[in-house]
């Protein structure tokens, strides 16, 4: 789920909470770091079970409707696609889903289900649902389009779920549009045969992942002065106060992958903190990086402190 990109940044935001900190407690915000990727899986599960909830409504309101002592035919034999959307029976049938959500305790929906009539609202509005329940049956492709839709239109660009979510944790607003994409993503890959584990991807790819958002932490953090002399070095019309913190981070990140990290291709660690610092840094950021970075590289390779292993690295 989460990709080397997307660990530099949770790497890129302790490393500057730890800046900014008064006292710098490595192991603290190491383990912030730590939870902070792990609340972003949280996040992913609280949002998938959105559509369950969703779900959940309507199938309350069709039974409600159809109880009415003076129920109207349609009320009597309603439309119940939506209610049995293919996608939408697998994630309310899928135990393990159901069970990691109360194994974590995440019960969102049930505490605060005002935000999940809000969204159904909002669909029921929609023209795309219109379209949807213009017939009575469908098929899975139909299904997963139509829930494609429903998160893109609906739940996604929502203001109030937005700022609930921005006050319920501190790191999910940073993670939504990641989460918001991965499930999209989810949702259209999708297939009928799949197993109930296609909906619980792994938090890192591999071991190999986990380790390296460890190692980047710590080995920029206890590299630092180091990391800053080779900066220094290299900015000689630029005052240090004059470069932004978070390009001052994201160039020790980067110089720490060059020199610590044999296994990394440099055009992959320039590619990378330039994607980063075009979205959260300065618009000059990344042209001011890349000149740092080109600079260090053709220093590094005149002095042999590349030691990169592997085809193709440099």
């Amino acid at each position: 789920m989460l990709t080397r990109r997307h660990i530099r940044v949770k790497v890129m935001q302790s490393i500057y909470a730890l800046t900014q900190a008064e006292k710098t407690d490595l192991d603290k915000e190491e383990k912030f770091l730590s939870m902070s990727m792990e609340n972003m899986y949280n996040l992913y599960l609280v949002l998938l079970s959105l559509l369950v909830e969703m779900q959940k409504i309507g199938a309350y309101q069709l039974n409600a409707s159809e109880k009415k002592y003076l129920a109207t035919e349609a009320e009597k034999n309603p439309n119940r696609k939506f209610i049995e959307n293919k996608v939408l029976e697998l994630l309310s049938e899928n135990t393990l889903l159901a069970e990691e959500l109360k194994n974590r305790k995440l019960n969102n929906w049930y505490l605060d289900e005002e935000y999940v009539k809000v969204l159904y609202r909002e669909m029921e509005k929609s023209d795309f649902y219109a379209r949807y329940m213009a017939t009575r049956t469908s098929s899975f492709k139909e299904d997963k389009e139509f829930l494609q839709d429903l998160y893109k239109e609906v739940i996604a660009p929502n203001e109030k779920l937005y700022d609930y979510i921005e006050d319920y944790n501190l790191t999910w607003i940073d993670d939504l549009p990641l989460v918001n994409t991965f499930i999209l993503k989810q949702l259209r890959k999708v297939k009928p045969g799949d197993p109930e584990s296609y909906f619980l991807p792994r938090l890192f790819k591999d071991e190999e992942d986990k380790m390296f958002s460890r190692q980047l932490f710590r080995k920029t953090v206890l590299n630092e002065e180091t990391l800053q002399k080779e900066i220094s070095g290299k900015t000689p019309n630029w005052d240090t106060d004059r470069i932004a913190e978070v390009d001052e981070v994201l160039l020790k990140m980067a110089i720490c992958e060059f020199l610590k990290f044999p296994s990394i291709p440099v055009k992959v660690t320039i590619n990378e903190y330039l994607e980063i610092a075009k979205e959260y840094s300065t618009p000059k950021s990344s042209i001011f990086i890349n000149g740092i970075l080109d600079k260090l590289v053709k220093d590094f390779e005149t002095g042999n402190k590349l030691n990169k292993v592997g085809r193709g690295l440099m």
